[in-house]
């Protein structure tokens, strides 16, 4: 288990994805922290297959493959849609409903003809975010959030990525994928397990005592 330093000012870390939306928006959280972020893909590791069960155990898979790859604290998020109609569904598996090119614009319209098979009228969903750091001697720790709403369609807005475009947050209008991404930021799951993280793993002075 990772001790209340594990980051501090002047820290650098490893975002263990290859996924530059998910770079970009981790990046942006750190900053204020004067943590450096570079990403898994800047340094040529390999994306680990994501055999979890669950988002946190994907997250910690990340993690400590980017942290022993790199010799750095590492930071990994697994984040999916979770429809309540399908079940939890595409939940862990949320990239891989865009198929081998992770078509995201694919992925949204499965979800799409998927409520339709269900009836429709019941469109509830989440976003859940896990957030997993891991120091290259093997100690760890997850943080999970979730952001609850609904799904629209069509899509709607260019901002954001994966199922930005057809996820409405609870008492918004407008989709993820149109919201400015300062709003997004503060209202996300990515957003809500970085705080925990934050709360439980950051020196503020850089102390290490």
């Amino acid at each position: 288990m990772l001790g209340p330093d594990a980051l501090h000012r002047g820290s650098k870390l490893v975002i263990a994805s290859h996924n530059e939306g998910k770079v970009r928006e981790l990046g942006e959280l750190f900053t204020p922290y004067g943590i450096d972020c570079v990403s898994a893909g800047s340094l040529d590791l390999a994306e680990p297959e994501e055999t979890g069960d669950t988002f946190e155990a994907n997250a910690l898979l990340k993690a400590h493959a980017a942290a022993a790859g790199s010799g750095m604290m590492a930071l990994a998020d697994d984040s999916g849609l979770e429809v309540e109609a399908l079940g939890g569904d595409p939940g862990i598996h949320s990239a891989r409903w865009g198929g081998p090119k992770k078509d995201f614009a694919y992925a949204m319209q499965r979800v799409h003809e998927a409520l339709d098979a269900t009836g429709g009228g019941f469109n509830r969903a989440n976003f859940t975010c896990a957030l997993a750091l891991a120091a290259p001697n093997g100690d760890d720790t997850v943080f999970a959030g979730r952001v609850f709403g609904h799904i629209q369609w069509p899509p709607r807005g260019g901002r954001g990525f994966g199922y930005d475009p057809i996820f409405v947050p609870e008492g918004y209008q407008e989709t993820f994928g149109e919201m400015d991404p300062a709003l997004k930021n503060d209202l996300s799951h990515r957003m809500r397990a970085f705080e925990l993280l934050m709360a439980a793993n950051y020196a503020e002075n850089g102390s290490t005592a």
